[in-house]
């Protein structure tokens, strides 16, 4: 009976088709832009990402994330340093620089100052050049993206660029600086370039402040969790401190509060929704409706109304399962092919079981909505011309 039923869905292969093609925009739609919202706020945290040695971020109690700095003494630093249970903490500088390229051009980046002496804060993955040439004099890393991109020569109209390597030289803030590395990082939420340095020189290369510190980067010991150091620092400083996971979830959430990105994406993924639940709504009806006869004849036959019933769930399931597996397919498609671009793209396998979640309901709920038809099924209609 069951193969019956799914003969009956792939007869009328308008409908059946038609069925397909919607859900799977609407799995499309759905995935695509719900994925692209999670790679945006990925990227709102990604120097919280590739700061993987530190436990814990310490920062001023007004600091909402990680691009609103609010400078702390350079005093502050040995004050978290003498609370029990710090292995160890480093000063951290984050600010924006204005770099002067060699063909006159000026690039506002992400200057990054690292500790001195550990490199802790450093990138993790250089394709040119070494962490530990930022030892050198005026040396700076700069992200890959940057130096194909913003930093890159431009040589003229239908010219490719040139881009930043290993040996080349950059003005910050009227100061020289040597480019000694190229390092592979996460895409920052911004368009800006990143450029790490040691943190004093970082001090040297920006304008003059009274404070300058912008973050300390802390390390739980042994006999202490990260969260309940973090508790400690907070009960014995006036700073705020914050593990990383809780860093992020403070930057998304100033994200989502503060801008409109969640009502755009959140409509675009609602429409896809509402596009899927009426068409393939629409189209099962009428599939129903035009095979009320033939299922009529399986009833005067001695098929049980339930069975009946269970016949339709299939072909709802069947239909979802299809639309759900081309669309979120496409979906997954585009972000591959998007992978080393501007667009922000995170496909978890959350969003993918979902997203079939959300497919699954929509051919289902319009199953149970016909399923009341089914049950009462004029059987005259069999002998009715």
């Amino acid at each position: 009976m069951y193969k019956i039923a799914l003969k009956m869905l792939t007869e009328d292969k308008t409908k059946y088709i038609g069925m397909i093609i919607s859900l799977s925009f609407s799995a499309l739609i759905i995935t695509q832009q719900a994925a692209i919202f999670i790679g945006l706020m990925k990227r709102t945290y990604s120097i919280i990402t590739d700061t993987t040695q530190a436990d814990i971020w310490v920062m001023d109690g007004n600091v909402q994330m990680i691009d609103d700095v609010k400078p702390l003494r350079d005093t502050d630093l040995y004050r978290v340093r003498s609370i029990k249970g710090v292995s160890w903490a480093v000063p951290f500088f984050k600010g924006l620089i204005r770099a002067r390229m060699s063909n006159g051009r000026f690039q506002i980046c992400n200057l990054i100052g690292i500790d001195d002496e550990t490199l802790i804060g450093a990138p993790y993955t250089l394709t040119q050049g070494a962490v530990t040439s930022l030892r050198n004099p005026d040396a700076i890393i700069v992200n890959n993206v940057g130096a194909t991109d913003k930093l890159a020569l431009d040589q003229g109209p239908k010219k490719p660029k040139i881009p930043l390597a290993v040996g080349d030289i950059l003005e910050l803030n009227d100061r020289r600086a040597y480019v000694v590395g190229i390092c592979d990082i996460t895409r920052p939420f911004l368009s800006q370039p990143l450029i790490y340095t040691t943190y004093k020189r970082a001090l040297s290369f920006s304008p003059f402040e009274r404070k300058l510190l912008s973050f300390i980067l802390v390390k739980a010991d042994e006999t202490i969790s990260p969260k309940n150091l973090c508790n400690l620092i907070n009960a014995t400083t006036p700073f705020a401190a914050y593990t990383r996971q809780e860093f992020k979830n403070r930057t998304i959430m100033y994200y989502l509060e503060n801008t409109g990105i969640p009502i755009n994406f959140g409509l675009a993924i609602f429409l896809g929704l509402l596009i899927g639940a009426v068409i393939a709504g629409q189209i099962f009806y009428n599939f129903i409706t035009d095979n009320l006869k033939y299922l009529a004849l399986l009833s005067v036959m001695g098929a049980p109304r339930i069975l009946l019933a269970k016949m339709t769930i299939l072909q709802a399931l069947w239909v979802a399962l299809l639309g759900w597996g081309i669309g979120s397919g496409c979906a997954a498609l585009i972000g591959y092919l998007t992978r080393n671009t501007e667009l922000a793209f995170h496909l978890p396998w959350e969003l993918f079981v979902g997203t079939g979640l959300t497919i699954f309901t929509i051919c289902v709920s319009a199953a149970l909505i016909n399923i009341r038809r089914i049950f009462n099924i004029d059987l005259d209609m069999v002998f009715k011309k």
